[in-house]
């Protein structure tokens, strides 16, 4: 059964990410369900009504073509292989999918951002005492540290909702259509969760 289920995960692995046709009408909680089961029919078309959407999203995050179908990708081959975690109770298909794609493309923009930090730290190292250095990172990891506690407290909705907004620079009706939420809905989670950034920060946050 794992060799079965290794040998489904690795046709998925050769599927391409280039943006294909308009979204099939489909159920796409029905369909991820069935592929949580290992229905790579229902993959197949659950492939076809997510992908472009997923595409669009990381490329917004990365803004790099190649590498957002390589992370495209690597989205896909993960729902693939953990669709039977998704709970149609806790949200939605498309959510639970955008919330992988998301939390790739970000994952990829801080390697990339961690890799360039280094080669500058490694070309300015003689320059900066020891001392000072370690104190800027112990500083910044405390910092990053604070904000994704805080980020943590809010809901999965409000999260997902202020990271795309106010770190990918999405619209409010662009965050609603990506996360498959009313407009209003997104607005209110994002004024209750703002406010609980604030008051967790201690700093004022805008909406």
């Amino acid at each position: 059964m794992q060799r079965h289920r290794r040998d489904q995960a690795s046709r998925a692995e050769r599927l391409s990410v280039v943006p294909p046709t308009p979204d099939r009408p489909a159920n796409a909680d029905g369909l991820l369900t069935a592929v949580g089961r290992g229905d790579e029919a229902a993959f197949a078309t659950l492939y076809d009504v997510v992908a472009p959407r997923v595409y669009g999203l990381i490329k917004r995050v990365l803004r790099d073509p190649a590498q957002a179908e390589e992370v495209a990708q690597e989205t896909l081959v993960e729902v693939w292989r953990t669709a039977a975690r998704f709970r149609a109770g806790q949200g939605s298909a498309t959510a639970w999918v955008f919330t992988i794609a998301h939390r790739r493309a970000v994952d990829r923009v801080r390697a990339e951002q961690a890799a360039t930090r280094r080669e500058e730290q490694t070309a300015t190292w003689a320059a900066q005492p020891p001392y000072d250095q370690v104190a800027d990172e112990v500083h910044d990891r405390l910092e990053r540290q604070q904000v994704r506690r805080c980020l943590d407290g809010l809901t999965e909705l409000q999260r997902e909702s202020i990271t795309l907004a106010y770190y990918q620079g999405c619209t409010y009706p662009e965050v609603a259509r990506m996360l498959d939420v009313s407009l209003p809905t997104i607005k209110s989670r994002m004024r209750d969760g703002l406010i609980r950034l604030r008051d967790c920060l201690g700093v004022e946050v805008r909406p």
